[in-house]
């Protein structure tokens, strides 16, 4: 599973909601001033496998994370990848 916090459709509204936001902390805003302020922009992309995924889902069934809360939007951009420059996280 590939977690793109650009390409969520519930961004800004969720983040302190998202197992994400909690573990790896909430994007500061680093956008241009016609950008909406309540969307945290310069997220990275996370990469969980399915062992990660199923410990992340434990830990949400007792309570001590929130969910995942992603809401995938259909990419309007090309993906980023280590050589553009793009920050890609591997989680495991």
């Amino acid at each position: 599973m590939i977690i793109d916090c650009d390409g969520c459709a519930v961004r800004g509204v969720a983040c302190g909601e998202c197992v994400i936001g909690v573990l790896l902390g909430a994007p500061a805003p680093v956008a241009p001033a016609d950008h909406d302020p309540e969307v945290p922009s310069g997220a990275p992309i996370v990469q969980l496998d399915a062992p990660e995924r199923r410990a992340l889902a434990v830990l949400a069934d007792q309570g001590l994370v929130p969910r995942l809360r992603l809401v995938a939007t259909p990419s309007r951009r090309t993906p980023r990848d280590a050589s553009d420059g793009g920050v890609v996280r591997d989680a495991g």
